[in-house]
């Protein structure tokens, strides 16, 4: 089939020779969902190998049962989605209904009120879940669409499928990340039209956030806006930068004009890769690699 007319596109795919059909049943498939982006990665529980790595953009959808229409067309047109035995299924949402609950402060009954306290909350057509950080004290409530969950759910009836919010992974891997390098770093994750912005203090989160970037501008403003409230030295701080941008980009270039501590991020070692992995840059992917340890 003709993937632009399908509604979506394969933009990367790599593929370790080691992935074995045969060994779904060992294989952990991470699955990132967003309203115009799919990543998908396989990991062999046995050894925490990736095998699998896609990302797919898609075509606009006006709402949620266009999305879906162009998900279905997606996963019936692939070889692995459909398969049933896996041995664990893990769903990312990305959206930005979500809140971030202290787990001494949460109720389990009032899920749909922390919701409420950051945006609007469908109950007809919405289903909140959430999720209790290992890292972290911290709950993260997040409302899914109830047709795309269902769906999702009713493709895997044998396997466990979890879902966490992209904020989750973020959140988890930085910390993980820190926990190696000893810095009271500031996070950066360059998502396509999104920065989220993590901060840990004594390797535990200070701050999470993320905010909708409609011109370039956006990206300092935010980041000089977080600094100033959290009492960060722009001229000191050390900034660790992953996601979607060029190590020789013009937009990395801008961000070292007003960050001179900025770095990029590593590839997580809590997974190991193949040779053929090298053609992706090492902070590229760090939400969808960070799923892995949201267990």
């Amino acid at each position: 089939m003709d993937t632009a007319t399908a509604g979506y596109r394969l933009i990367k795919k790599i593929k370790d020779d080691k992935f074995d059909v045969d060994s779904l049943h060992h294989y952990n498939l991470l699955v990132q969902v967003g309203v115009r982006d799919v990543q998908v990665a396989v990991v062999d529980s046995r050894d925490n190998r990736c095998l699998l790595l896609e990302d797919f953009v898609l075509a606009h959808a006006k709402s949620y049962g266009e999305l879906k229409t162009i998900l279905t067309t997606l996963f019936s047109d692939h070889h692995l989605l459909m398969a049933g035995f896996w041995k664990k299924v893990r769903v990312s949402v990305k959206n930005q209904k979500f809140s971030l609950v202290p787990s001494a402060l949460f109720v389990k009954e009032a899920t749909h009120d922390y919701i409420r306290l950051n945006s609007q909350l469908d109950e007809a057509h919405e289903v909140v879940l959430y999720y209790k950080h290992i890292k972290s004290d911290a709950i993260s409530v997040f409302a899914v669409n109830r047709e795309l969950y269902e769906w999702i759910r009713g493709l895997y009836p044998n396997a466990e499928v979890e879902f966490i919010h992209q904020s989750s992974a973020l959140i988890e891997g930085v910390i993980y990340n820190a926990q190696v390098h000893r810095k009271d770093s500031m996070y950066l994750y360059i998502d396509r039209f999104k920065l989220h912005l993590v901060t840990l203090k004594n390797n535990k989160l200070e701050y999470y956030n993320q905010f909708v970037i409609k011109q370039f501008n956006d990206y300092i403003k935010f980041i000089m806006l977080v600094m100033k409230g959290l009492n960060r030295n722009q001229k000191t701080s050390d900034v660790v930068l992953w996601g979607y941008i060029g190590k020789q980009s013009p937009h990395y270039n801008e961000f070292y004009k007003y960050i001179k501590n900025i770095s990029f991020g590593d590839r997580p070692g809590y997974l190991k890769f193949g040779y053929m992995f090298d053609e992706v840059q090492d902070h590229h992917f760090f939400d969808l690699y960070s799923m892995h340890v949201c267990d």
